[in-house]
């Protein structure tokens, strides 16, 4: 038979196992599991059935017309006489025919400051130009990229801004007339 010093041990050695076992679990309680609270978005929304609908009511038309050319009011002695105008009086109108005057035909002017063969370049002097207040831009032209300041109406203003742009690139620019149809 087993000594008493032995059913002791085996006794403890049990008692320890069962402290190191099944204690933690009882005297712990309820544990609590973290999870990740993550929405999820839907698909597709549920939309009612009973959408509002409205009408679209077609617009009225005009059938008055305009004269080919500017008008002015003739006042008369009867008009001024009556405070009172009935609608089937009607106005007498005089046409006159005005020429149609273009005021910036050659009025406009711009510079071409440089033609350069590498458009990329050429589109970093203008960037350049543009962070300075310039009104720079490129033209594509025959092979060249050509870097353009203007248009613009004073030709005062652009003469000042060749000698800032030559300070500024080393080129010096060439003063020329915008045309508009053909820049």
């Amino acid at each position: 038979m087993a000594s008493k010093f032995q059913c002791r041990l085996v006794g403890t050695i049990v008692l320890v196992a069962i402290g190191v076992i099944v204690l933690p679990d009882i005297l712990d309680g309820k544990k609590s599991h973290y999870d990740d609270d993550v929405a999820s978005i839907p698909i597709k929304p549920q939309v009612d059935d009973h959408s509002e609908s409205f009408d679209v009511i077609e617009p009225e038309k005009d059938h008055t017309t305009l004269p080919d050319s500017p008008v002015k009011e003739v006042k008369s002695d009867r008009a001024t006489a009556d405070t009172k105008s009935d609608p089937s009086d009607k106005v007498a109108t005089k046409i006159e025919s005005t020429p149609e005057k273009n005021d910036y035909h050659d009025s406009a002017w711009l510079i071409q400051l440089m033609a350069l063969k590498n458009t990329s370049n050429a589109k970093k002097v203008v960037a350049d130009l543009q962070k300075r207040g310039y009104q720079a831009h490129t033209k594509q032209e025959n092979g060249f990229t050509r870097v353009i300041i203007g248009p613009d109406v004073s030709k005062s203003k652009l003469e000042r801004q060749i000698g800032e742009l030559k300070e500024i690139t080393g080129a010096k620019g060439r003063l020329l007339k915008f045309k508009p149809l053909n820049p």
